[in-house]
């Protein structure tokens, strides 16, 4: 090689070098603003939690992250004002001017009506429309519109989407529902937007050494806080489910607005939360879930609210010293037949009768509906009547202790045969 080519190379790496650190500095010269998530029917904050974790790994601070939680069965609620409440809390906390605005699903429909209004529009830079409704035009005035993203999914079997007219349109032809809020292309899709087109450094979920955890306790579907409720944390046997202490670990009591934490959790250890509302008719739920790697503020905790709909929905769950009762969550994703395998003890539950693309199912209620004292493996019907949930005729025996695999998709947590009576085993998978 003479010199001059040598030249010529250098001068070419120097370049190069010039570049990729110019890209790298204005890659990280955003400024993020406040977001707010809504979230969709039957559904609560937490289904943004795997964007919260991406977000935050990509230097937005964990203050700047919100969820509006909302009662998706109560059609009196002016949801307009609800979350003008919240937002205006949001921006005081923050001394910001406007936020980013996201909408899933139902949260969907919100966003395009609290957007309608031209003096709310002006506290939103930007709208993120995720798995909802096709629309004429983007969110806002007529004459004053909020920049929208519009994502959708032709393998969304639930909301039938579609492209807006000068919004951002981002399609897929193989994200379910779920996925359409909760997937790294949406959280791409969503960072570029909000940041005029800055590329996310990763869009991966980055380990951390510190890792906080916190949540919020609140009924299903009507995202009723649990004030005074008391959530116990126990680091267990993975290999059993079982507790490695007879005290908890961390013990908190839920506040004004449903919230207890944090802690610092431990890389590789798996937990249990056990959440005990106040009321004392109410029953306790054990709350399973993987190790974590990531600080998380949306360990939500469900628990069962007491109105006419659910006790329908709900009452036949068991209640006794017998059985147990169980309840798999697929927070991310529907479980889907011939795409996903979901299993109780090696018997698939990912049937297509249980997990047909249409059915969306994402929680999956276990329990001895006849009473037979038989697995047999039958849809129990009062599920049939909302998407989402399904139930199936599964009966655990309470006695002798033993513990219970669950495996989604190759990961596996294993849980113990509580009796019912001492509360519903409820297993979570991100």
């Amino acid at each position: 090689m003479n010199i001059s080519t040598l030249l010529s190379l250098l001068k070419i790496g120097f370049i190069a070098f010039l570049l990729n650190g110019f890209a790298l500095t204005a890659q990280n010269s955003y400024e993020p603003k406040p977001i707010v998530f809504v979230h969709g029917f039957l559904a609560s904050g937490d289904t943004y939690a795997l964007q919260f974790q991406r977000f935050h790994s990509n230097c937005y601070p964990l203050d700047y992250l919100h969820t509006f939680d909302w009662n998706s069965l109560d059609n009196g609620a002016d949801q307009n004002v609800l979350l003008d409440a919240f937002i205006d809390s949001i921006l005081v906390m923050t001394g910001e001017s406007q936020v980013d605005l996201v909408g899933h699903s139902a949260g969907g429909g919100i966003g395009y009506g609290y957007l309608a209004d031209a003096t709310r529009a002006a506290k939103v830079a930007h709208y993120a429309h995720l798995g909802s409704s096709p629309n004429e035009q983007p969110a806002g005035p007529t004459d004053a519109f909020v920049p929208t993203l519009n994502v959708w999914s032709s393998a969304d079997l639930i909301v039938a989407g579609g492209d807006i007219p000068d919004a951002k349109n981002v399609s897929y032809d193989d994200q379910d529902h779920y996925q359409v809020a909760t997937s790294a292309e949406t959280f791409e899709a969503m960072f570029r937007f909000f940041q005029e087109d800055f590329r996310p450094k990763t869009t991966e979920i980055v380990a951390e050494e510190e890792i906080l955890i916190r949540g919020k306790a609140l009924t299903l579907g009507e995202n009723t806080v649990e004030v005074g409720a008391t959530v116990e944390v126990y680091s267990l046997d993975a290999a059993t489910g079982a507790r490695l202490n007879e005290t908890p670990s961390f013990a908190f009591t839920t506040d004004s607005n449903g919230w207890w934490g944090p802690f610092t959790a431990e890389t590789g250890i798996h937990y249990e939360f056990l959440v005990v509302p106040a009321n004392p008719d109410a029953r306790s739920l054990h709350y399973y879930r993987e190790p974590f790697t990531h600080s998380n503020p949306l360990i939500y905790l469900r628990t069962f609210p007491t109105s006419a709909l659910f006790n329908i929905l709900l009452g036949g769950i068991p209640n006794n010293a017998e059985e147990a009762g169980m309840v798999v969550f697929t927070s991310s994703a529907a479980v889907v037949y011939e795409r996903d395998e979901l299993s109780i003890d090696g018997t698939s539950i990912a049937t297509e009768e249980f997990t047909s693309a249409d059915q969306t199912a994402i929680a999956f209620f276990l329990y001895d509906s006849n009473g037979n004292g038989v697995s047999d493996e039958s849809a129990i019907a009062t599920f049939t009547a909302l998407p989402f949930l399904n139930g199936i005729d599964f009966f655990f025996p309470a006695a002798p202790a033993s513990s219970i695999a669950v495996e989604y998709n190759g990961r596996v947590l294993n849980v113990p045969n509580y009796a019912s009576e001492d509360g519903l085993i409820l297993v979570v998978f991100d």
